[in-house]
């Protein structure tokens, strides 16, 4: 008897306890992790790897983003695979026409293109703007040809032929180094224009930033445009361009900057090519992610909505831009992040703001 006493009380600690735990679980809620997907431009890469990954960490979030430039992050984003998209040239009203509903660009950061070259022990070049329709269009082939040894006149360019190197695919970075072509040059405009994809009349073409710069590491004589935080992270020589005034400057935090001085359309949709500033580098451009305005489409629920809209307006904010700027990229200016946030607040589900 006394041993199924001890037995019995047994059996209810075993279950008090059972139920106490149960008590103490009962009120934990578990957090979905938020899982987003994006894809685009390659242009501000090594910037959106560092930011997403850092945002990701401390907000309980998944998020994968497939740089394959700008013209593949805007087919995604018509097609509805991924959260967002990336572009480096915006949109126009013929451009978004062909989209299945209104988007809305979020302007991130402002960067650079360079002019990078592989010439062994030549640790300076400087390139007239003259210079760089001969030799995107073809008209200059070597190293040593007296109009390039006229705006080099203390550099000694070797007797070598010129490997022109330029992006293979749909490309915003291609969009701002053409922007700034047809700028400067009457001929390129009347010839090749404006494009993410171009007819080009010399060259070889490589994937990505990433290609590009890999191909002009391991080509002598070589030269082609890529995104500055490219030539940084990777060491490889870059000239000084002639801007608009006639100066001939690299590219900085501060002479990118200097590109974004004028005036900036609410939308955010403009080019900053051959700025009139005469402290900027001349082939600036921002970058912006794409988002659709209504976020109620192929089922989307509005946590996901939430999410995708959350990432985005800390993007614009101090922290990641801060980011933006220890990877060489210029922040926004104060101007470009109110006119962002405005932007975010416009984007709606069910005819409610997303942004609170």
């Amino acid at each position: 008897m006394k041993n199924l006493l001890l037995m019995f009380a047994a059996v209810l600690i075993f279950a008090s306890c059972s139920n106490n735990a149960n008590e103490g679980t009962t009120d934990v809620k578990v957090v979905e992790k938020a899982e987003i997907s994006a894809a685009g431009a390659t242009f501000p890469l090594p910037f959106y790897n560092i930011a997403f990954k850092n945002y990701a960490e401390t907000n309980n979030a998944e998020i994968t983003y497939g740089g394959i430039g700008s013209g593949g992050g805007i087919r995604s984003l018509k097609d509805k695979v991924v959260d967002f998209g990336a572009t480096d040239a915006f949109l126009d009203e013929e451009k978004e026409a062909e989209m299945p509903a209104a988007i809305v660009h979020i302007p991130t950061c402002i960067g650079a293109v360079v002019i990078a070259y592989n010439l062994p022990g030549i640790e300076s070049l400087s390139l007239s703007s003259q210079n760089l329709e001969d030799i995107f269009m073809g008209n200059i082939k070597n190293w040593n040809d007296a109009k390039l040894a006229e705006t080099n006149p203390d550099v000694t360019l070797p007797n070598m032929e010129i490997s022109l190197i330029h992006r293979s695919d749909g490309s915003g970075t291609t969009y701002i180094f053409s922007d700034y072509m047809s700028k400067i040059s009457t001929k390129w405009e009347a010839e090749i224009g404006r494009g993410k994809s171009l007819n080009w009349p010399v060259g070889m073409g490589a994937k990505g930033n990433p290609g590009v710069a890999g191909t002009i590491q391991q080509t002598e004589g070589s030269i082609g445009y890529i995104g500055s935080e490219f030539a940084f992270a990777q060491k490889i020589s870059f000239a000084k361009l002639e801007n608009a005034s006639g100066n001939y400057i690299e590219p900085s935090i501060a002479s990118i900057s200097a590109s974004a001085q004028g005036d900036i359309p609410t939308d955010t949709k403009v080019m900053l090519t051959n700025s009139s500033d005469p402290n900027a580098y001349p082939i600036c451009g921002f970058t912006w992610l794409i988002i659709y305005k209504d976020q109620k489409y192929d089922g989307r629920t509005l946590a996901q909505a939430e999410a995708t809209v959350k990432l985005l307006s800390w993007m614009i904010e101090k922290d990641a831009q801060a980011i933006a700027q220890q990877v060489q990229y210029a922040p926004l200016p104060e101007k470009a992040v109110t006119q962002a946030k405005a932007i975010l607040g416009s984007v709606v589900y069910e005819g409610v703001p997303v942004l609170k």
